[in-house]
């Protein structure tokens, strides 16, 4: 409701009880009602009041007039509230301090009743023209409640929400999931441990701690485009021949395809992982021969992690290697092969990825393929079956 030809709130703030009541004879004189407060503390409680206008005396204890008018203009709520400073002091020095600090006006003492009704007067209707714009504006809007009960349900709903749009976003993934199940009688351990390799190396990086957990759950997706290689080539049990090989290689064009398109930075990051994680730093990768830093970053964390893994896993086409071994083969691919800073921090960080690799041992078959469809259905399941998903389709990982 608008405020013309009606009483304004007015907060009077002075630490000296005469100058508050002088202040409130001559506001309630011209009709407004008064709120006083007896320092700064008080003063920014008391702007909750619905106040339209505020006197400020700026020699005060505990908060001065400068510190009030600095706080009351940092708060969104109040920041654009009229506020006139009143002081003894008059100096030029003193009203530049005032106005740098955020005041709309300055007067000073002893106070002229005729130039006080002047100046509160021009800011009260700026005041309610402000108001009124934003009366108009939240018509517009759906009208919240501004009280304590009903921003807690909105920030509730809000999380709520964005805890839905995860497990959303897992879901789709764990489709995927069931789509590569049927594929080969890998276990799950691969994708559970380039997962960890992955998200120690961005660790490693110190990058920020959601970055980490993106890569932690996107590096699974490293290998989803093989859903599209044939059955004869994936589940090949000799060496391929160049002909397969570079159908092989076609599964990083296919998984960026399947990932593509999506709004979710954990989809975003797969489909960035899938088609760069065989790019090679010297350039001599695939599928687009991307050299250095021109290889995302997400694909060089998983070309180190995904190729770690590959060396010191039996597959049925190969034997496993000591890590010794594949330590020093990740050296000798340094600058090569792989981005050098990379290679550092995996080195740097040996104990920690033989704790992973441990933790995660190839001991256990995958589940029954019924027992894939209950974990699938169970909502807290949804990140067991993320990694029972992308091991289904990496029998050939070293091919490439």
């Amino acid at each position: 409701m608008s405020k013309d030809n009606q009483s304004h709130r007015v907060l009077i703030v002075d630490d000296e009880e005469m100058n508050r009541e002088l202040l409130v004879d001559l506001m309630t004189s011209l009709g407004h009602e008064c709120e006083t407060a007896s320092d700064g503390f008080e003063a920014l409680v008391k702007l909750e009041l619905d106040i339209d206008l505020v006197l400020l005396d700026v020699m005060m204890p505990g908060l001065d007039g400068y510190d009030v008018v600095k706080r009351i203009r940092e708060n969104p709520s109040t920041h654009d509230l009229p506020i006139i400073m009143i002081t003894a002091l008059s100096s030029r020095e003193d009203r530049i301090r005032a106005i740098e600090a955020g005041a709309n006006d300055f007067i000073s003492k002893p106070i002229d009743k005729t130039e006080l009704v002047a100046r509160t007067r021009s800011l009260l209707q700026m005041k309610e023209a402000l108001d009124k714009l934003k009366r108009t504006r939240a018509e517009l809007e759906t009208i919240v409640e501004r009280r304590t009960k009903a921003l807690r349900k909105a920030l509730e709903d809000m999380a709520k929400a964005q805890r839905n749009i995860y497990k959303a976003q897992l879901d789709t993934i764990a489709r995927l999931a069931i789509a590569a199940e049927y594929r080969d009688e890998q276990t799950a351990s691969h994708i559970y441990r380039v997962s960890e390799y992955s998200a120690l190396l961005a660790e490693g990086l110190h990058l920020p701690p959601r970055d980490v957990e993106i890569i932690r759950q996107a590096a699974p997706m490293h290998d989803v485009g093989k859903i599209g290689i044939p059955d004869a080539i994936l589940l090949k049990k000799g060496r391929l021949s160049n002909e397969e090989r570079e159908i092989m290689k076609q599964h990083t064009v296919i998984g960026a395809r399947i990932l593509s398109g999506s709004c979710s930075p954990l989809l975003r990051a797969g489909e960035i992982i899938a088609l760069t994680h065989h790019e090679k730093w010297d350039g001599s990768g695939y599928p687009r021969g991307l050299a250095g830093k021109d290889i995302p970053l997400w694909g060089r964390i998983c070309a180190v992690a995904d190729v770690f893994d590959a060396l010191t896993t039996e597959r049925p086409y190969k034997e496993a290697i000591p890590n010794d071994e594949a330590f020093e083969m990740l050296i000798r691919g340094r600058g090569s092969h792989f981005d050098p800073k990379l290679v550092d921090v995996f080195v740097g960080k040996r104990q920690a990825v033989e704790n992973i690799q441990r933790k995660y041992s190839d001991e256990e078959p995958l589940p029954s393929k019924q027992k894939v469809t209950t974990v699938c259905a169970a909502r807290d399941s949804v990140d067991r079956t993320l990694q029972v998903w992308l091991n289904h389709s990496v029998k050939h990982d070293a091919t490439g």
